[in-house]
Formats: C-alpha cells, sequence, structure tokens
C-alpha cells in the first residue's frame, strides 16, 4: 500500500505548540483541514495516548498519530506536522518530539496497512531529520516518498 497523498495543505512546518496534546491536536486540524476527518478524531487520537502512554512515539523525534476508524474519520488522509521546538510526549527514549503524523484510516481494514506504509517511509537514514528541517510541503513528501 502506498501512502495517502500529502498536499500542500496536509502540511504544517514549524508549529508553535505548548505540549504533546497541543501537537496532536493541531495535526488533528490539519486532517479536518483535508477533510480526512471530523475534529473529534484530534480527541480520539489524544484519549489514546492517556490511556495508552506514548507509544505513538516510534522513533527519536518522531510521533505517529492516530486511533481507530470510525465515524470521525472521512476518508484516508495522511498529516504531517514540524514543530518549532521539540516537545516531550513521556517516551523514555525516543523524545522529545520534533515532527508529528497523524494518520486516518477510512477503514479497520486499511488502518494495519497504512501505518506499515508510515513506517516503511522511515527506514531511510535521516528521514526524520528531513522532515524535521523541510522549508516545504515539496521537501516533506521528497523525505516521505509521497505524492501530493
Amino acid at each position: 500500500m502506498e501512502l495517502p497523498a500529502l498536499p500542500d495543505d496536509a502540511v504544517e512546518l514549524g508549529a508553535a505548540v505548548a505540549d504533546w496534546r497541543g501537537a496532536i491536536e493541531l495535526a488533528g486540524s490539519v486532517l479536518t483541514r483535508i477533510g480526512a476527518a471530523r475534529p473529534a478524531y484530534a480527541e480520539a487520537m489524544v484519549r489514546m495516548v492517556e490511556d495508552r502512554g506514548p507509544y505513538i512515539v516510534i522513533a527519536p523525534g518522531l510521533a505517529l498519530a492516530h486511533a481507530r476508524s470510525g465515524k470521525d474519520v472521512e476518508a484516508d488522509g495522511l498529516a504531517v506536522v514540524t514543530l518549532a521546538e521539540p516537545v516531550p510526549f513521556g517516551h523514555p527514549h525516543n523524545d522529545p518530539v520534533r515532527v508529528v503524523l497523524a494518520l486516518a484510516a477510512a477503514s479497520p481494514e486499511r488502518h494495519l496497512p497504512m501505518l506499515a506504509a508510515v513506517a516503511n517511509a522511515f527506514n531511510a537514514r535521516g528521514a526524520v531529520e528531513r522532515i524535521a528541517d523541510a522549508a516545504s510541503a515539496d521537501e516533506v513528501r521528497e523525505a516521505l516518498g509521497a505524492s501530493a
């Protein structure tokens, strides 16, 4: 499976947030902006971390926010947020986070394949740093191997 398309408005660069909740809420608002999710999906992503801990911090500096498919997901979608200042999520090894990806899967059957596609995009060494330092949506797409 390929990554969902990543249009310019799915990328938010150099954002200022107060904490991990703000980072996830912003990423969720980007999913809403591109029509992939309703606002309640951001709340569901925050609850996942509150309930299960910072398991979404999957690599140094990288969080992959997501929640279950359901009524709050309108379509498959991917959002990328880079942070002006890294924020801690509470992960013992991979904090602080500089890049937050938010993923919305339109169906439960698509959720795991989409997670795998995102994970594969980070097999290249330095991908997190390239995204964190990106100055444009084009640079983010290039680092992820995504299309517009």
